[in-house]
């Protein structure tokens, strides 16, 4: 797949990366089709965070279609189109719980 990923302070391209995999009985995977740096990325951006390394993918805002989802996805279903927004929230751990999802 291409991923847009950091390569250096202030410093992005497009890459080839592996395809990603359903790692967790929740986790759903999406075909991008649009997506960006934003505000919140910035740090990332211009090399504040000294844990980023080259290679490293951007983009937590996006558009796309759903094309895979684990066993215990029940709101989504393959082919989907969803907006995926700044605050992503599983619902259901004690931070979500108590409605701390961002």
């Amino acid at each position: 797949m291409r991923a847009n990923c950091w390569t250096g302070k202030q410093s992005v391209e497009v890459r080839d990366v592996p395809d990603p995999k359903i790692l967790n009985r929740r986790d759903a995977i999406v075909k991008i089709s649009s997506t960006a740096i934003c505000g919140s990325d910035l740090h990332l951006y211009n090399g504040f965070i000294p844990t980023m390394r080259d290679g490293d993918i951007l983009g937590h805002e996006f558009m796309g279609e759903v094309v895979e989802i684990g066993p215990e996805v029940r709101n989504l279903s393959v082919g989907d189109r969803v907006v995926i927004p700044f605050p992503i929230a599983c619902g259901v751990c004690g931070a979500c719980e108590r409605g701390l999802t961002s």
